[in-house]
């Protein structure tokens, strides 16, 4: 039997997750989480990218649902990596990376541990019972997780912030959790006396001893229901350490690399670059919001990055692409670009990259 998540789905959790452009997010009301002045990318009430493409509307939603040319997944697709036990920490220059699935990922550098977009849920959906379902078991039992020092949450969409799974993780570690502007009014009042950190666009955090992080642009978008657009901000990550910086993006749409020629300007090469390579088809509806593995390779080669993770795939069907076809487009972006595939890894759930020195 074939997967078919497209006709699964809860209406409200695809048009929450995928939809961008209801009527009902377009209304003019008050912004629920944050309250702050006007900047470049909010107008008072929403966030917006900067000289960027809208996603698109309703209309275009429901065309995009019934085009038929969603190609299935199949019920299970297992990693052989599944099961992975980390070290305890990583230190001196060494620089580690393990896939958990789709955006969660553990990474230990400089002695901490610090997880991305962390979801152990079944479901990247509102409600427990029906959207999208994984399709393969997170590659680290979350009783195997080391100590986790930090959580990092790039945007509200629910493939990468899962209460239940943050409530999972504070219970057993209450780590330090840092997050763009209004994120912290999702999941914060969730949690038993959190210490979250809010990063608007280009501001920059101490974490540990000659560690920071900055957070600075992304082209995407938020939203959690029908009436919250943009009303949470969304943000790529730069992690600087004295083993190299790593450059994390959990979502973005490749706004002509603009964001990946401002990062590189702004912090220099990097020593990995974190990059999404999924969910990404068809091109007329998603490329405002998603990237695709070409574009991703082209985002590698601006930031100067030496190597690159690929995520964002294989693990829920969001969009209309099979479950491979990243991988076969990656092979043929990095072959056009005369990269060596061992530079950028599509990580399997379980999968760890030790990454060579830049």
């Amino acid at each position: 039997m074939k997967r078919r998540n497209f006709l699964k789905w809860s209406a409200i959790g695809s048009l929450a997750l995928l939809g961008g452009g209801l009527a009902a997010g377009r209304a003019m009301a008050a912004n629920k989480y944050y309250t702050g002045p006007v900047s470049d990318h909010f107008d008072g009430t929403r966030f917006f990218n900067p000289g960027g493409e809208a996603p698109k509307g309703f209309l275009n939603l429901l065309k995009w649902r019934f085009n038929g040319k969603s190609i299935d997944w199949p019920d299970a697709y297992p990693s052989p990596f599944a099961g992975a036990k980390p070290e305890k920490r990583v230190t001196g220059n060494r620089m580690v990376v393990t896939m958990v699935g789709h955006a969660s990922m553990l990474i230990q550098v400089a002695g901490l541990n610090i997880l991305t977009d962390p979801v152990w849920s079944d479901r990247t959906s509102p409600v427990s019972f029906a959207g999208p379902k994984r399709v393969n078991e997170p590659g680290i039992r979350i009783e195997d997780l080391p100590a986790i020092d930090i959580v990092i949450v790039t945007h509200n969409h629910y493939d990468h912030l899962d209460i239940d799974t943050l409530k999972r993780i504070h219970a057993a570690h209450r780590p330090r959790y840092i997050t763009p502007l209004g994120n912290d009014k999702i999941f914060g009042p969730e949690l038993d006396d959190p210490r979250i950190t809010v990063m608007d666009w280009g501001s920059k955090d101490y974490v540990g001893k000659n560690v920071s992080i900055h957070c600075e642009p992304c082209h995407h978008w938020s939203a959690r229901g029908l009436g919250d657009r943009s009303m949470a901000l969304w943000g790529a990550f730069v992690i600087e350490t004295l083993a190299g910086k790593i450059y994390h993006v959990g979502d973005t749409g490749f706004h002509e690399g603009i964001n990946y020629k401002a990062a590189q300007e702004k912090h220099g090469s990097f020593r990995l670059a974190i990059l999404p390579i999924g969910a990404y088809e068809p091109r007329w509806f998603m490329k405002a919001q998603h990237q695709n593995p070409e574009e991703a390779v082209a985002g590698m080669q601006l930031a100067k990055a030496s190597y690159a993770i690929g995520h964002h795939w294989g693990t829920v069907k969001l969009t209309d692409e099979g479950i491979e076809e990243p991988l076969a487009a990656l092979r043929n972006a990095l072959a056009a670009a005369q990269i060596k595939p061992e530079r950028f890894r599509p990580l399997r759930p379980g999968e760890a990259f030790d990454v060579p020195e830049a």
